[in-house]
């Protein structure tokens, strides 16, 4: 996902947000791209639940199912946003709340929205106590499920949660040991220390193969240039955070590794054929979907001979769709790397961008530049009918289930500022840092 530094600092999340994406803050969209609908301070009014679809039947857990029903359309759609919020606290006002969202703290902008979800970044880290007051108070916001709270601790160049948590080595150090006990160990650490702190989904492993070594983007953030190793990092990494309880995500589909664009500025395009992506893009994601992985991060970089649109593939229904659903079996969440990226904002203006992404097969819709505009062009376009009632459901019903296997439907989990000083930074944990460079080298 989002590139960034190691940061124990308090920043505020507009600011890390920018830099640790690379985003823009002009205009987005270009010539031809269709305006947003007209939205509102606040959503429309929760309308009645809609009748059941096909997404509800079958083989679906009945808390699922009972989940779902409940739901009105303007909830559905904020099940599907994964924004960053300003602040340290839910319930204390925090700049750029009121102006971003329509509501001055967290816990009001959850409200607002109907939110699915949450990103932290370095700006909502201050202390252990703090994050785990923070966390639970966002889960007593969210009224009608519980939310799932992310974060980027890859470990090494991107760990949002440095300022508090074990010191591990990256993936390329990770790699580098040639030992996917590591690799398990590892995830299950971090898993253990997020899941202390309230946090119950990662954005890792990065499953990208780092083929061409002057990538910007990916680098020491991928366990490799072997596709075959990278894979069996990708599978241990995916069941280590499983261990933990937490949800893992494997990034960048249809694959990062052999670009020397960033896409946090620019549109990548990759021309691999697809006979070379079978072979070198594609084996981690197989990996991780045999792991069970709960997510896959779509990637903002074009692959002509995938799809020819020339749109990227957060948007491209031939890569989401055809490729990571019905051609690997993918049936987990789909989520999209950060929309305030410029990789995925060249075509198509900011509400667009949402509705595409949807229409494409992303399921969690993270980061959008502006919520306001994003909730109201995908609810616009449910109503209308340009994205069905099926089509909704069926990303609301895999959002619930990643909760349900996860083990977090029923009932939010709370923290416990005890536990996590007792599991952060442990002993066991640091040995393990150790052992990993060593191992390493």
């Amino acid at each position: 996902m989002v590139r960034g530094i190691r940061s124990a600092g308090v920043l505020m999340i507009a600011t890390a947000t920018l830099a640790a994406c690379g985003g823009a803050s002009g205009s987005a969209g270009a010539a031809g791209s269709v305006a947003p609908p007209a939205v509102a301070s606040t959503p429309p009014a929760s309308s009645a639940p809609a009748s059941p679809t096909p997404a509800q039947a079958g083989s679906r857990p009945d808390t699922v199912r009972r989940a779902l029903a409940a739901m009105s359309v303007e909830e559905k759609v904020g099940q599907l946003f994964m924004p960053v919020l300003n602040g340290t606290s839910a319930d204390s006002a925090a700049e750029g709340n009121q102006t971003s969202f329509g509501a001055s703290t967290p816990a009001k902008v959850i409200a607002k929205y109907h939110l699915g979800g949450v990103i932290l970044f370095p700006g909502n880290i201050k202390s252990i106590s703090q994050v785990v007051s923070l966390t639970n108070g966002m889960q007593k916001a969210s009224k009608r499920v519980p939310l799932l709270i992310g974060t980027d601790q890859e470990n090494g160049l991107v760990s949002r949660m440095s300022a508090l948590v074990t010191d591990l080595p990256g993936a390329s150090v990770v790699g580098a040991t040639r030992n996917t006990g590591l690799a398990r160990e590892a995830a299950k650490a971090t898993g253990a220390e997020l899941k202390a702190l309230g946090v119950n989904l990662d954005f890792a492993p990065v499953a990208d193969v780092n083929i061409d070594p002057k990538n910007p983007v990916i680098g020491k953030r991928a366990f490799g240039d072997d596709p075959a190793r990278v894979a069996q990092m990708v599978a241990a990494s995916v069941k280590g955070f499983h261990d933990a309880g937490v949800a893992a995500t494997a990034k960048h589909f249809p694959g990062h590794g052999d670009t020397r664009t960033d896409s946090h500025t620019g549109l990548p395009v990759i021309k691999h054929t697809r006979a070379q992506w079978a072979s070198l893009d594609a084996p981690p994601f197989k990996a991780a979907i045999g792991a069970d992985v709960d997510a896959v991060m779509s990637a903002h970089i074009v692959m002509p001979k995938l799809d020819p649109s020339g749109d990227p593939a957060t948007l491209s229904k031939p890569i989401l769709t055809g490729l990571l659903r019905d051609k690997l079996g993918f049936d987990g969440v789909v989520s999209t790397d950060a929309l305030n990226m410029e990789g995925v904002r060249k075509k198509y203006n900011d509400g667009e961008v949402a509705v595409r992404a949807v229409l494409a097969g992303a399921d969690l819709l993270l980061m959008p530049p502006s919520l306001p505009k994003a909730y109201g062009a995908v609810l616009a376009a449910v109503k209308s009918g340009r994205i069905s009632q099926q089509r909704l459901d069926e990303s609301v019903t895999r959002l619930l289930e990643l909760r349900h296997k996860r083990g977090f439907l029923k009932a939010a989990p709370v923290a416990s500022a005890a536990q996590a000083a007792k599991v952060l930074r442990s002993a066991e944990h640091r040995r393990l840092a150790a052992r990993i460079e060593r191992a390493g080298r």
